[in-house]
């Protein structure tokens, strides 16, 4: 058969030097930041990061980075999830759309509600601890913009179930939100710091934690509605228990008297 064959691939034909120059573009694309603090990884890079910093992660429990960092390489598959859900309901739609984000200012126009209001216990919450609403490290390494503000609503509204769920601070407190959280987020994060740092635990307070505050943290997380699709910010004014009550909230149980908040600013938080 004489010419060119059907199909025949010519490297200097302007059809092919499009194509190139197309897949070079996709691959450039792939690795341009989507948004001010991303970090674009490759696969390898990604799951390089995800095991370090779950390794420093359980060394050092205080490390609010690595434990951010492992929220965001291992979340992935579930985050698309969390963000259908809340664009299914009308008010998760809302804040999709609106993107609140939750601040020092935040605190401080909660430090004038009245007594008795969500806002007035998010606002002595935070101040009794001296916790900063700024301190949360921010989203690197998802690769989605709307992704990204799905993580950064979860790591921010997290104090605001400490306050609904009256959860204390300690190691208890934290370790059954972070079970109550992985009942409502799914986020692998959460299941795996409640595994990992309950081994860190004397014998005695980890048949605590698995017998008093787990079991609460999966009947509460699977009894309340969508931690996701609140819009805490429009009910800073609203009476703490009748909030409670509205969204089917059960608090956390009471710690041992040794180990209950006193005051003093705890340890810095994962």
């Amino acid at each position: 058969m004489e010419g060119t064959s059907v199909g025949h691939w010519c490297p200097f034909c302007p059809e092919s030097l499009l194509l190139k120059r197309s897949n070079l573009v996709h691959q450039l694309c792939r690795y341009m930041p989507l948004y001010p603090t991303h970090m674009p990884l490759n696969p390898i890079q990604k799951g390089a990061v995800a095991i370090l910093s779950a390794m420093g992660a359980l060394l050092r429990p205080a490390r609010a980075d690595l434990v951010a960092a492992v929220g965001e390489t291992t979340g992935d598959w579930v985050l698309p999830y969390i963000r259908d859900r809340m664009r299914r309901d009308p008010i998760g739609k809302r804040i999709l759309a609106e993107r609140p984000r939750v601040t020092d200012a935040t605190i401080e126009l909660c430090r004038v509600m009245p007594p008795g209001t969500f806002g007035a216990g998010y606002a002595t919450f935070m101040g009794d601890r001296r916790f900063s609403a700024d301190e949360r490290p921010p989203v690197r390494f998802v690769d989605d913009e709307e992704l990204a503000y799905v993580i950064t609503r979860a790591r921010e509204v997290h104090d605001f179930w400490h306050v609904l769920f009256d959860c204390h601070t300690n190691v208890f407190g934290e370790l059954a939100l972070k079970g109550l959280e992985f009942v409502q987020t799914g986020l692998p994060m959460t299941g795996l710091a409640v595994l990992g740092a309950q081994y860190r635990l004397k014998p005695v307070d980890r048949e605590l934690l698995q017998r008093h505050y787990l079991p609460w943290a999966l009947r509460a997380g699977s009894r309340c509605t969508d931690l996701m699709c609140i819009y805490y910010e429009q009910h800073f004014e609203d009476n703490l228990e009748d909030m409670r009550r509205e969204h089917r909230i059960i608090p956390a149980p009471q710690p041992p008297q040794h180990l209950r908040f006193r005051g003093s600013k705890p340890p810095a938080k994962a």
